[in-house]
């Protein structure tokens, strides 16, 4: 195994949009993790997945990539690419974080992937009234796939066969990229996990109401102060049900992205140059519901608490992820595209999250020492995780590499899919 780790893609001054890093004439040592964007502590996620806060130094100047290769990969050859888009709400993460470590998929599916770090929260995703830009991370991300697209090559990579493919927030960003007509020379298969779709509409009245709140922040204010803005700002988006459960994201009208009457035009404009993989996992609304005292209080009534807890997961899965996944494939087939929508079922045998949103991720990356204290995987053995998670791999390598799925398919008790 080769990496490549913390290449500059990209160089941007605060709140302006990115410009491509110069093309290295001289040796560059790749060898430190790309740092992560300045946010905040979530500690229950690091309670449920294992991470620690503050495991990579923060930096506004987070606009790199890392690269993860077989080390035998021989002259001339060209491997299937993944590029890899972190989720957490827009507000954390990074694409170096250990518990999306690529090793595992790299070795066992000889593909090169490609991990991207981008602007977050106040820094990436908000437009205000004084002209600040919005999208500003997607913009990052574009600015990524085009590195891929004129460097790859030199790592064993074949720009011609790119995959994006993310999780959550990661997710919902590549199906917006995918609205740019720029799209289909970057990457020609995109595998959209859990992307919240459900609640990237409507949300202009929220964005403007933020955009005020945010109105303080300038060029000049230390990163960590601006982290703690973004608490007060995602204050102001309460009201709005549940949208404010990512009150950061996406904004139409803004660049990359067309006035939001025109989203679904631009995505059919695309869609036959990219093949889709989206689905999401069974039971994505049990990871936020504890944080609910509503349905803490429901789910302790003797006799009717869990079907309550039962239904409220259904309907914000639902309402959420699943009928915008289901609708998202249906139109990019529609308009000339493949796809094929699966739905993830496995979780921890006795495990409160079950199915829940993120169990897809130590699937994925399958690393035992870092995701060992996962209360995710509580109740499974490692050998149970890793079974399906071998297969979880080896599928989305399989489509990565050009493979054509079947019309149904997908892994026993753990995952299926269908063609649309």
């Amino acid at each position: 195994m080769v990496r490549a780790t913390g290449i500059p893609y990209a160089t941007a001054r605060r709140f302006q949009p990115p410009v491509s890093a110069p093309e290295w004439t001289t040796a560059f040592a790749a060898t430190s993790p790309a740092p992560a964007c300045p946010q905040g502590p979530v500690p229950f996620l690091d309670d449920i997945l294992g991470t620690r806060y503050g495991e990579l130094p923060g930096s506004e100047d987070c606009q790199n990539l890392s690269i993860t290769m077989p080390a035998d990969i021989g002259a001339g050859e060209q491997l299937p690419v993944m590029v890899w888009i972190h989720g957490g709400s827009y507000t954390t993460g990074s694409g170096d974080l250990a518990i999306f470590d690529p090793a595992v998929l790299v070795a066992e599916n000889r593909v090169v992937v490609v991990s991207v770090t981008y602007r977050l929260g106040l820094f990436g995703f908000l437009a205000t009234h004084t002209g600040r830009p919005g999208n500003l991370g997607l913009l990052d991300q574009l600015e990524a796939l085009r590195w891929v697209q004129r460097n790859i090559a030199a790592f064993g990579g074949d720009p011609g066969r790119v995959t994006a493919f993310g999780q959550s927030a990661g997710g919902d960003a590549i199906a917006h990229l995918m609205a740019s007509p720029e799209a289909p020379s970057l990457f020609q298969r995109a595998i959209i996990q859990s992307a919240p779709l459900g609640i990237s509409r409507g949300r202009a009245k929220m964005n403007h109401a933020m955009g005020i709140a945010a109105g303080a922040v300038t060029e000049d204010t230390p990163a960590m102060d601006v982290v703690a803005v973004e608490d007060r700002v995602s204050q102001v988006a309460r009201k709005y049900g549940l949208m404010a459960g990512m009150p950061f994201g996406t904004q139409y009208g803004h660049a990359p992205l067309p006035p939001e009457a025109e989203i679904e035009a631009a995505w059919n404009a695309t869609a036959p140059e990219i093949e889709v993989l989206i689905g999401h996992t069974a039971d994505e609304a049990r990871l936020f519901l504890p944080r609910s005292p509503l349905v803490s209080r429901l789910g302790s009534v003797r006799g009717i608490g869990g079907a309550a807890v039962i239904a409220i997961n259904w309907a914000v899965t639902e309402a959420v992820y699943g009928r915008a996944a289901r609708k998202f494939a249906r139109r990019h087939a529609r308009a000339g595209g493949k796809a094929h929508r699966y739905v993830l079922t496995w979780g921890a045998p006795g495990n409160y999250y079950r199915a829940a949103h993120t169990v897809d991720l130590p699937l994925l990356f399958g690393n035992q020492r870092i995701w060992a204290a996962a209360g995710l995987l509580a109740g499974a053995t490692w050998d149970e995780t890793n079974s399906v998670g071998r297969e979880l791999r080896s599928l989305w390598a399989a489509f990565a590499r050009g493979d054509r799925l079947d019309d149904t398919g997908g892994i026993p008790g753990a995952l299926h899919y269908k063609a649309l």
